[in-house]
């Protein structure tokens, strides 16, 4: 038993110094590729490979599922600078479960006719989920298709959102 031990703790030894190793590819002279921990004496252009990390993309924090749900269905936020209220609780229900979104603020009338030609109504908040959207804050309305999407019901992170809030105030019409 003791021999095992030993034998599984130098195992465990060897190829912790293996991963410490470089990396070769090279060409023998028949042209066959070979990888390897050095090259061989007849090694023909060998080249030390390097890995490098994986680019950050800020849902490194984020569960599989939300990842998978994020990218299936973009959440974005339609406000107004004089929201109000409604848009207050919009924002807090959606980082409340962790949702990461987007938040579009309807400032110029381009921003509102783009809004009503994509939705097809005037009232905001909004919530677009993927191609879905849902006019007007209602919190049952909003979990429900939340969880059609596959976002979790809860939040294991932090809530990541993409882009600053707008200033709330009083209107709750995306025209006045």
């Amino acid at each position: 038993m003791k021999n095992i031990y030993m034998a599984i703790c130098l195992l465990a030894a060897l190829t912790a110094y293996a991963h410490a190793e470089s990396l070769y590819r090279w060409v023998d002279k028949d042209g066959k590729v070979h990888y390897g921990d050095r090259p061989t004496e007849d090694a023909i252009g060998a080249q030390q490979k390097k890995f490098s990390a994986p680019a950050a993309t800020g849902d490194d924090e984020l569960s599989y599922s939300m990842r998978k749900a994020k990218q299936d269905f973009p959440v974005t936020l339609y406000v107004a600078p004089d929201c109000g209220d409604l848009c207050i609780q919009a924002r807090s229900f959606l980082n409340k479960r962790g949702i990461p979104y987007s938040e579009k603020s309807l400032a110029t009338k381009e921003d509102i006719v783009a809004f009503k030609t994509k939705t097809g109504g005037n009232t905001i908040p909004a919530l677009a989920v993927g191609k879905s959207v849902l006019s007007g804050f209602e919190a049952g309305l909003w979990n429900g298709e939340l969880d059609i999407a596959a976002y979790p019901k809860t939040a294991p992170y932090r809530a990541a959102t993409l882009a600053s809030p707008a200033k709330p105030s009083v209107n709750t019409e995306a025209t006045r």
